[in-house]
């Protein structure tokens, strides 16, 4: 039977009225409210929000850090029949923030205090806007602003005048009712309006449990954004069908705080779950082998003995111990009791495994992670499917994989003609369920193309293999199309220049039907002055001629991957770059360039620089020793 998230929640809420649903800490431990508490008080603001004049199918924008208010947020929302617009606390508040809250035609607005001087920035500019209601109270109130605490009264006199009324509403709305308007972050155009029911929502809990069993006593902390759906549902509404319970990272006076907060907040609440990207992943390991090298030279040896160990022993995960590596194993037992166990304590102790979304994850951090008895699951998925398409979990599990498909779920691989092409042949993943969106707000255009006969087109290229595992390799339409027509993804040729060198920081690739493939490249510049100063300690880095050495060495990292380098034969050579921009600043949030979920955004990155590029075709450009790049690194 199709369902909402109002029903998800009274469900819940029947049979696990006393379990703790979230988690907050405000002063100085985490204190929980349970299922039926989060239900009153989601019934309260939302006869406030009626109080205020919001009506069924009015669009709500909600900027706040990850807390309890945002999820009691949402769900007031929704219990009204309204739409919920959430918002990433990344946005600026010129064009970012008011493109989404002018295009999704939002008439009022929760926000957080620290996110406050966001909105007032750009108040006069938004006449549709009817009230902003701060979940903090401030200094003063400007024009339109009202606290949450007077909404949360306005909804006790309600209630006390007509205790039924909210049952009365949520009772009347459809599954196919729209729960979210949720903007992409935009990696190639200008951001759309994803259109999330509250079936897409409620199916993907329903398919995601097929990958993953979350136990009652389970915890997981979130430091994921929440108004991603992805955090919606690997995060709260998953724990939320099965009983389990949600904390939130402690906001600090600045996101840097806040940031340092999460490692402290881990150890407090001792997630068995949590979620995950790619950049934090890094982070994470990077911090363990920090603190690792701090402990000495014997520690150190011990523990690249212990890892190398494992990643024999464990291989893929799902062929792990096979035939003679099973000798090992009381060895890595006792890594594990005197070693690994120690740095799980760091994250608390009880963490389960994680799942990975947002990018493809490196599979020797997935080995990594597996061997000191964390997993990090890679999944896959995106916002037009409300996200999860697939996983691997505990059940089900090959490192290096995208992993196992949701149920139910119909997916298919096609060439450029529409095609089903067989198992471990590349194409376009395309799938069809009832995690698929209901189309972008205002854009049927784009929505047709994308949505055809039922099944949603995703851009990305994969191939599925004869266990029943997606692979997921790079962009299907972010292509590199030579001049003879023929076609190649960059992004596997982009990850490994990046991951295999010091040196270079971000890369992007070009071809549009071109002679030859060229570069963007974000060099690593204290890493380039270090290895300048090795080979010619006698020149300054100021000098001509340091760049120019730095530029050719950075030109050897290119060759490593041609003729006679030590990577030759990996990619077709004719796919890589021929000429090189060197950019002198990192594609960044702050200059736009890369977006919530730390994707570089190639077509902004190809407008910004596109005068660069346009150079890399004419003479001389192949030369990377010129006055730009020298400039560049400057």
């Amino acid at each position: 039977m199709k369902s909402t998230i109002i029903d998800l929640l009274n469900d819940s809420v029947k049979k696990f009225a006393n379990n703790p649903f979230l988690w907050e800490k405000t002063s100085n431990k985490f204190t929980p409210t349970t299922y039926s508490e989060t239900k009153k008080q989601v019934q309260l603001l939302a006869a406030g929000l009626l109080e205020l004049g919001l009506k069924k199918g009015d669009k709500v924008a909600l900027l706040s850090e990850g807390r309890n208010a945002w999820i009691i947020g949402e769900l007031g929302i929704l219990h009204t029949g309204a739409i919920n617009v959430p918002l990433s606390i990344k946005l600026e508040e010129s064009n970012d923030l008011i493109f989404r809250l002018k295009h999704s035609e939002a008439k009022y607005i929760l926000v957080s205090g620290g996110q406050l001087k966001k909105i007032r920035a750009i108040s006069k500019e938004l006449p549709e806007i009817k009230k902003i209601i701060v979940f903090d109270i401030p200094t003063e109130f400007e024009p339109k602003e009202i606290s949450m605490v007077e909404v949360l009264l306005k909804g006790t006199e309600l209630l006390n005048k007509q205790p039924d009324i909210i049952e009365k509403i949520s009772s009347e709305i459809k599954p196919d009712d729209l729960a979210n308007i949720s903007y992409t972050s935009g990696t190639t155009a200008d951001p759309k309006g994803i259109m999330l029911t509250h079936r897409n929502y409620t199916a993907n809990v329903e398919q995601a449990l097929t990958l993953m069993t979350i136990p009652t006593y389970y915890r997981t902390l979130l430091i994921l954004p929440l108004d991603h759906c992805f955090a919606h549902v690997a995060g709260f509404y998953s724990f939320m069908a099965s009983g389990a319970s949600v904390g939130t990272v402690q906001t600090g006076k600045t996101g840097m705080e806040t940031l340092k907060n999460i490692p402290i907040n881990i150890n407090e609440l001792k997630p068995n779950l949590l979620l995950s990207v790619p950049a934090l992943a890094k982070n994470f390991k990077k911090s363990i082998e920090t603190n690792i090298k701090a402990k000495g030279s014997v520690a150190s040896w011990l523990f690249d003995t212990a890892i190398n160990m494992s990643y024999s022993y464990n291989k893929e995960g799902y062929n792990k111990g096979k035939g003679l590596q099973i000798l090992k194993k009381p060895l890595l037992n006792l890594f594990d009791k005197i070693l690994f166990s120690k740095i799980r304590e760091g994250f608390g102790g009880k963490i389960d495994f994680f799942i990975g979304g947002g990018a493809l994850l490196d599979i020797d951090l997935q080995r990594f992670f597996y061997a000191i008895g964390m997993p990090m699951f890679q999944g896959y998925g995106l916002s037009e499917a409300t996200p999860i398409i697939s996983s691997n979990g505990m059940k089900h599990h090959k490192l290096g994989s995208s992993g196992y498909l949701v149920k139910p779920m119909d997916l298919k691989i096609c060439d450029y003609d529409d095609n089903i092409l067989p198992n471990y042949e590349k194409g376009e993943i395309v799938i069809k369920g009832e995690n698929v969106m209901a189309g972008y707000y205002k854009n049927e255009k784009t929505t047709a193309e994308t949505i055809k006969d039922g099944w949603l087109h995703t851009g990305d290229m994969g191939y599925m293999d004869n266990d029943g595992y997606l692979y997921v390799v790079g962009r299907f339409k972010c292509l590199l199309i030579s001049n003879d027509g023929e076609k190649y993804s960059p992004e596997g040729i982009e990850e490994s220049l990046a991951d295999n060198s010091k040196l270079i920081e971000q890369v992007i690739l070009y071809n549009n039907q071109k002679p030859y493939t060229s570069a963007l490249i974000v060099p690593n510049k204290e890493a380039l002055k270090r290895h300048v100063q090795h080979r010619k300690n006698h020149i300054s880095w100021d000098s001509i001629e340091a760049k120019e050495t730095a530029l050719l060495i950075l030109q050897e990292e290119i060759n490593e991957y041609k003729k006679g380098g030590k990577f030759e034969g990996i990619f077709p050579e004719r796919w890589l770059p021929t000429a090189i921009a060197v950019i002198g600043e990192p594609f960044s949030e702050q200059n736009g360039l890369v977006n919530t979920t730390m994707k570089i955004m190639r077509g902004k990155v190809e407008e910004r620089y596109a005068s660069r590029i346009e150079g890399l075709y004419s003479n001389g450009a192949k030369d990377i020793v010129n006055k730009i790049n020298i400039e560049a690194l400057s």
